[in-house]
């Protein structure tokens, strides 16, 4: 039996990786802060990081924050390769080498740290989730007026999807990087934010607005963005319609 260990298992994509992975009939791992038996805060590494790693064979590093994810990818590195794991798993995000962008920027050096790291590993790299999508539309849609990035156009994908795709990869051998998934529509923020209002039952005008700087140049560039690998299934449309019912739909 394969043991796995996922970090982040509490987390938005690592709860539904863990969940198709005990339905597989494999032994699995949940790495928390505060999940037990296996709590350890990664950005600390330490004791209990080596004995969540101990008898693994596959990693699947889930976890990801704002802050510290350099710190806690190397930490995690240096315990796989110090109790023999043969197979790291590492989820990123599309455009982390071409995006100037903090939270990019640091996805980007994590991967270099698994592409270094010696261990056997494998690499996806996928469009935003639709729950984030939607978390940032929801913050947006907080003043009467709803004012939207001007330009600029997304791919989300369901989370489900890339949780089955990362099952896959975790039961494979290393493959490196692996392609791209995206979402299966390129939307522009405007039509997005408007479905979701739609589907919300809110009212409130659009107004695109103009933003500076080199992250979202690059971003109205489509920088984060495969349209070449739009091989998921899930709308947008169809992700609000279960989320928040049938008026999303129409």
């Amino acid at each position: 039996m394969t043991t796995i260990l996922v970090t982040g298992g509490t987390g938005t994509l690592g709860r539904l990786v863990t969940e198709r992975l005990l339905a597989g009939g494999h032994d699995v791992r949940v790495l928390s802060r505060h999940t037990q038996p296996y709590a350890a805060d990664l950005r600390e590494g330490g004791p209990a990081l080596d004995a969540a790693v101990a008898g693994v064979d596959t990693i699947v590093h889930c976890a990801s924050s704002p802050r510290g994810d350099e710190r806690a990818a190397a930490n995690l590195i240096a315990a796989a390769r110090r109790t023999g794991v043969g197979h790291l798993v590492y989820i990123s995000i599309v455009g982390v080498d071409r995006v100037p962008f903090g939270y990019y920027r640091s996805k980007f050096a994590v991967e270099k740290l698994v592409e270094e790291s010696g261990l056997g590993w494998t690499l996806l790299r996928t469009t935003q989730f639709h729950d984030l999508v939607v978390q940032v539309l929801g913050t947006l849609a907080k003043s009467p007026v709803m004012p939207v990035p001007a330009a600029l156009s997304d791919q989300p994908i369901e989370v489900a999807e890339v949780a089955g795709r990362l099952t896959e990869l975790a039961l494979g051998a290393p493959a490196g990087r692996v392609p791209d998934m995206g979402g299966p529509e390129v939307r522009t923020l405007q039509s997005l934010a408007r479905a979701w209002l739609r589907a919300t039952g809110r009212r409130r005008p659009v107004v695109p607005v103009r933003l500076w700087g080199a992250a979202y140049r690059a971003f109205r560039a489509g920088g984060h963005l495969a349209p070449h690998q739009a091989v998921g299934k899930g709308t947008f449309e169809e992700y609000l319609a279960k989320r928040y019912g049938d008026a999303a739909a129409r």
